[in-house]
């Protein structure tokens, strides 16, 4: 049984949901990285999603690819991202929670994708979460996945047809990654209506987790969302808070990210 699988028996047998924070590594630089993703761990993260700054967004609305700006300005390397996960996976303040990275394939395909997997996993990472990945196209890196320890966390969305969505549930592991909206990432003030009947019926199709991420920002959604999820995925709403360290100081920004953690975490699982 995987990390992530223990996990989330865990939460299961305490009738608890998982709150998934999304941080970028190295925004604004790596120290700030590590110091937020400790805040969302003493705030009650479950989990955390670490995003690797990729210069070409994939499915990132403008808070995070302003994120990616930022982190890639200081024109990080593969090999620093993944010890800045390894100092992560050492310190008391960030390893109770576990971490799955997420990032294009390209950045895989570049390392080699045998090497890279065996570095995440070296490095603390429990799971991946590549959104451009298809998962026709999934087999190797599953196999090289499964056989280090790691999930390999797949995508369902609104447009997804109902066949194609049984094979990603299939080929899935860890959690089944559920798409709110048809859009890019970012705040909403509503989720779509339609949401509930597709958690619905994706739950009739798998025993794995489902979390729901995109457009998940604030304490109602949660409190919404808890009889049909297994966890909540937030990233913009917390990475927005990032913008104030250049105003305001990293203080005020982690404070901010840790009091917005806080409120998500208690409507969740109240």
């Amino acid at each position: 049984m995987t990390v992530i699988s223990q996990l989330f028996d865990q939460l299961r047998r305490e009738n608890r949901r998982a709150f998934i924070p999304f941080m970028t590594a190295g925004d604004p630089d790596s120290a700030t990285t590590q110091r937020a993703v400790a805040r969302l761990v003493k705030a009650g993260a479950s989990l955390v999603e670490i995003g690797f700054p990729y210069s070409d967004p994939i499915a990132d609305g403008p808070v995070i690819q302003a994120s990616y700006t930022r982190a890639l300005a200081l024109r990080p390397i593969m090999t620093s991202l993944l010890e800045m996960c390894s100092a992560m996976q050492h310190n008391p303040d960030t390893a109770s929670a576990p971490r799955v990275g997420m990032l294009s394939y390209s950045l895989i395909h570049r390392r080699e994708p045998a090497r890279f997997v065996a570095d995440a996993a070296k490095s603390g990472l429990s799971g991946l979460i590549v959104p451009d990945l298809p998962v026709e196209e999934s087999a190797a890196l599953r196999s090289l996945c499964a056989a280090a320890g790691l999930d390999l966390i797949l995508l369902v969305t609104p447009t997804t047809p109902r066949d194609r969505a049984l094979r990603i549930l299939d080929a899935c592991s860890g959690f089944v990654y559920c798409v709110s909206i048809a859009g890019i990432t970012g705040e909403r003030t509503e989720l779509p209506a339609s949401l509930i009947d597709q958690l619905g019926w994706l739950r009739c199709q798998t025993k794995l987790p489902l979390c729901v991420g995109f457009g998940v920002s604030r304490p109602d959604q949660a409190a919404m969302l808890r009889p049909h999820v297994d966890g909540i995925i937030v990233g913009s709403a917390l990475v927005r808070q990032l913008d104030r360290v250049a105003l305001e100081g990293t203080e005020v920004a982690l404070d901010a990210i840790e009091n917005l953690a806080r409120s998500l975490v208690s409507a969740l699982n109240t």
